[in-house]
C-alpha cells in the first residue's frame, strides 16, 4: 500500500449543483508548492490570498489548505513524480492551484502539467490575458489587449501518440502507412499522431461560447490552421459553426450567416494561426474571446502575454466545465536557478488565485486582490524582471511584492 503522504485539514468539501460551485464558508481547496522558485511564489500568494479572504469576511470565511504533492518534492517523498493519492485528492476535492512542475526537454518522464490535465479531464485551459497600467511592455498599445483564450487540452500533437526515429513501432507505422495509403515517410522520422475529435472541439468551444455570453463578450474567434490541416485543424473549424448554429442559434451567429453584422448576438468567427498572430499585435481589439487547439493555444497564449508584460503576470486555469474540476496554476516555467532566492515575480499565481476565487464564487475576494495589484503596479513597485525595464521602480523582493500588495486592499473601487 502506498504511504499516504496527504494530510486533510478541517473543512468542507466544494460541491457542485447544475455546473455553480456550492462553496462552504471554510472550503478545502489543494496546493501544489510546485518545483524550482514554486515555493518562493506559493508562500507569497498565499500571504496574500489569507489575507484577502480575511480583509473581505473578518474571519467568517477561511481557505483550509490542503497540500497535495507532485514534481520534485513527491519524487523524494514517493519516489514518483506524481503519486495516485494526489490525483485522487483533486479527483474527490475538485479544486486546486498549483506552482510550476518541471518537464525535461528531449527526454525523461513527460510533462507532469500535461499529465494532470489529461488524467483528469481538464480539456479547457483558460488563460485571460489584460494590461496593467504601469507594467513595462514591449508594444505600443498594450492597454488594446483584452481576451480570454480557451486552448483544448487533451489532444492534438500532446496527446503523447508518437514513438522514437529508428524504433520499431515507428518502422511498423512508417511501412503500415506505405502499404495502406501510399504516403512515403522518410525512414528515420520519428512518428508523432495528432488526433482531433468532434467530440473534444465540441465541448471546448461550447465552453468558449458559453464563457463569452456570461461575461458579456462581443465575439469568439476559432483560431486554427486548417487551410493546411483539412482534417484535423479544418475539422475543428467546421465543428465549431456547427455547434453554433445547433445549440446557440438563438443568441450567436457566425459570421458567414451574417456577413459580420451579428446585431445583438454573440459573433462567432475564425482566422487562420498564422494571420491571427500577425493581427494580434497589429490589430488586437478585434479578439475578444479565443478557441483553439492544444498546440496553437501553447503558442498564442506566451505570445499575447508577452504583450501585456510577459507569462510571469498571465493566470491560467485547467477546467473540466462538466464536472466543475478546476486546477489553476502559475503558466511559466520553474526558473531553478532563482530558486530559494525570493526574487521572482509571484502574479502568474496570483492573478491565477484570482480567478480560483472568482470561480468559487467568492467575487469580492478577487475584486480586491485585482484594485490592490492595480494600486501597486500604479506605484511603480515591481520584482526585479519589472523593475529594470521601468524608470522610477522600486525593486521588491518576491515576498516583498505580496506585503505591497496586501496593504493595498481596499473595498474602495477608486
Amino acid at each position: 500500500m502506498a504511504e499516504v503522504l496527504v494530510k486533510v485539514p478541517k473543512g468542507e468539501k466544494i460541491t457542485f449543483k447544475d455546473g455553480v460551485p456550492q462553496t462552504p464558508d471554510i472550503p478545502i481547496i489543494g496546493f501544489i508548492e510546485g518545483d524550482g522558485t514554486g515555493p518562493d511564489i506559493w508562500r507569497a500568494a498565499k500571504h496574500l490570498f489569507d489575507s484577502a479572504v480575511e480583509f473581505c469576511y473578518g474571519g467568517k470565511r477561511k481557505v483550509a489548505w490542503m497540500e497535495l504533492y507532485a514534481g520534485e518534492k513527491a519524487q523524494k517523498l514517493a519516489n514518483t513524480y506524481l503519486p495516485e493519492e494526489t490525483l485522487e485528492k483533486i479527483r474527490e476535492y475538485r479544486i486546486a492551484i498549483k506552482g510550476p512542475l518541471t518537464t525535461p526537454v528531449g527526454g525523461g518522464f513527460r510533462s507532469l502539467n500535461v499529465t494532470l490535465r489529461q488524467m483528469l479531464d481538464l480539456f479547457a485551459c483558460v488563460r485571460p490575458v489584460k494590461y496593467f497600467p504601469g507594467v513595462p511592455s514591449p508594444v505600443v498599445n498594450p492597454h488594446d489587449v483584452d481576451v480570454v483564450i480557451f486552448r483544448e487540452n487533451t489532444e492534438d500533437v500532446y496527446a503523447g501518440f508518437e514513438v522514437p526515429s529508428g524504433s520499431e513501432e515507428a518502422k511498423k507505422i512508417i511501412q503500415f502507412c506505405k502499404k495502406e495509403f501510399g504516403w512515403n515517410i522518410r525512414p528515420d522520422s520519428g512518428i508523432g499522431l495528432k488526433p482531433i475529435s468532434e467530440s473534444g472541439s465540441k465541448r471546448l468551444i461550447r465552453a468558449a461560447i458559453k464563457y463569452a455570453l456570461r461575461h458579456n463578450r462581443k465575439s469568439v474567434t476559432l483560431v486554427h490552421k486548417g487551410n493546411i490541416m483539412k482534417y484535423t485543424e479544418g475539422a475543428f473549424l467546421n465543428w465549431g459553426y456547427e455547434l453554433v448554429r445547433q445549440e446557440f442559434s438563438d443568441v450567436a451567429v457566425c459570421w458567414s450567416d451574417c456577413n459580420g453584422n451579428p446585431g445583438e448576438k454573440l459573433l462567432v468567427k475564425d482566422t487562420i494561426a498564422d494571420i491571427f498572430l500577425q493581427q494580434i499585435l497589429t490589430r488586437p481589439r478585434e479578439f475578444d474571446v479565443i478557441a483553439t487547439m492544444n498546440l496553437n493555444g501553447d503558442y498564442m497564449s506566451d505570445a499575447i502575454a508577452a504583450q501585456v508584460g510577459g507569462i510571469g503576470i498571465a493566470p491560467g486555469a485547467n477546467i473540466n466545465f462538466e464536472t466543475g474540476s478546476a486546477i489553476f496554476e502559475a503558466t511559466h516555467g520553474t526558473a531553478p536557478k532563482y530558486a530559494n532566492l525570493d526574487k521572482v515575480n509571484p502574479s502568474s499565481l496570483i492573478l491565477s488565485g484570482v480567478m480560483m476565487f472568482e470561480y468559487i464564487g467568492w467575487d469580492e475576494v478577487s475584486e480586491v486582490i485585482l484594485r490592490a495589484m492595480k494600486k501597486t503596479f500604479h506605484d511603480r513597485i515591481f520584482t526585479y524582471d519589472f523593475a529594470r525595464l521601468t524608470t522610477g521602480a522600486t525593486e521588491v523582493k518576491c515576498s516583498e511584492f505580496a506585503k505591497a500588495v496586501v496593504a493595498r486592499l481596499s473595498k474602495n473601487p477608486e
